[in-house]
């Protein structure tokens, strides 16, 4: 749904800009919220619903999209927002995917497509605390007017519905041990503790970033400790994609123009599923693309990866 002239290494990503209304008192206000276009297949008008007993109040119901069942959720319950009674009059579905879940959102009003800077946009630590919409929130950007675009923790609607669980358990029988360092990158310290734990099995130390500005930060910490030899003790950079401050294309992008690290392989591991953000992270450099979090698979791959490196004497 993108534009498909967004630079790998430009450091920009792109945000479906989308609507919520909120009722306080007899004021009505608007919210504005984001998701990265990566994870948009379509925006629809509101369809008709099959309700599911049982279910948490959020979940509206379900459709049948080209043969495909969809699970809808309304934003504004999910967020414990009071919308208007009217709201969803003309209200949009945008149908998402990641972790290889199709999910639709209730949003009031679709805008339209913005092209942000990862540098303009802050992680929301401080507004972790701050009620439930605040908790749902991972990222703010200012944008015209002095207003301030709220990006989404849509991941954790999947998680609270039980429709996705990371796959932590499936280790090898024969699971190749390796020495030496890894480095993961993830703003998510739950997605980093998965990663981390799951090298360590595999028997690296593993160096930790929250993002790709702080991970080219440690890259240097780490080349004044083992200067020259720093591509024999680092074995392989795992790292997420989404990622304020500074993505992890364009992190990868400064990684393979420095002749210091350019031989240190990198994989992707991100919840993005798509066929464009894989294809994107193999030009940026990056050795394998994987969808969070299937454990058999990153074993898999970053084991091949790093016997691959080794082989060539890296």
């Amino acid at each position: 749904m993108g534009d498909s002239s967004l630079k790998v290494g430009s450091n920009e990503m792109e945000l479906v800009d989308f609507r919520i209304l909120k009722e306080e008192g007899d004021e009505v206000y608007e919210g504005i919220y984001g998701v990265n276009v990566s994870k948009v297949r379509e925006i629809i008008r509101l369809p008709h619903l099959t309700e599911l007993p049982g279910t948490p109040e959020f979940i509206e119901g379900i459709f049948d999209l080209r043969d495909v069942v969809i699970p809808v959720v309304n934003l504004a319950k999910w967020m414990g927002i009071t919308e208007p009674e009217k709201a969803q009059k003309d209200s949009r579905v945008i149908i998402t995917e990641f972790n290889n879940v199709l999910i639709g959102f209730i949003v009031h009003e679709a805008k339209r497509i913005r092209r942000i800077n990862w540098s303009d946009i802050e992680p929301a630590s401080f507004v972790s605390g701050s009620g439930i919409e605040g908790s749902k929130i991972t990222g703010v950007t200012k944008i015209e007017g002095d207003n301030v675009l709220l990006i989404l923790d849509l991941e954790s609607v999947v998680q609270d519905l039980g429709l996705y669980e990371p796959d932590i358990e499936a280790i090898p029988q024969e699971l190749q041990s390796f020495s030496g360092l890894a480095m993961v990158l993830d703003d998510s310290a739950t997605a980093r503790k998965i990663v981390k734990e799951a090298l360590e099995k595999m028997g690296f130390h593993v160096v930790e970033a929250i993002d790709g500005k702080e991970g080219l930060e440690k890259l240097d910490d780490l080349y004044k400790m083992y200067d020259e030899n720093i591509a024999n003790q680092l074995k392989i950079i795992v790292s997420d994609v989404e990622m304020p401050r500074m993505d992890g294309f364009h992190f990868a992008a400064k990684v393979k123009e420095d002749n210091r690290f350019n031989n240190i392989p990198i994989v992707f591991n991100s919840s993005i599923s798509d066929h464009f953000s894989e294809s994107r992270g193999r030009e940026a450099g990056a050795e394998a693309y994987l969808v969070k979090f299937e454990a058999s698979s990153f074993y898999e791959e970053v084991s091949r990866v790093v016997r691959a490196h080794m082989k060539q004497g890296v």
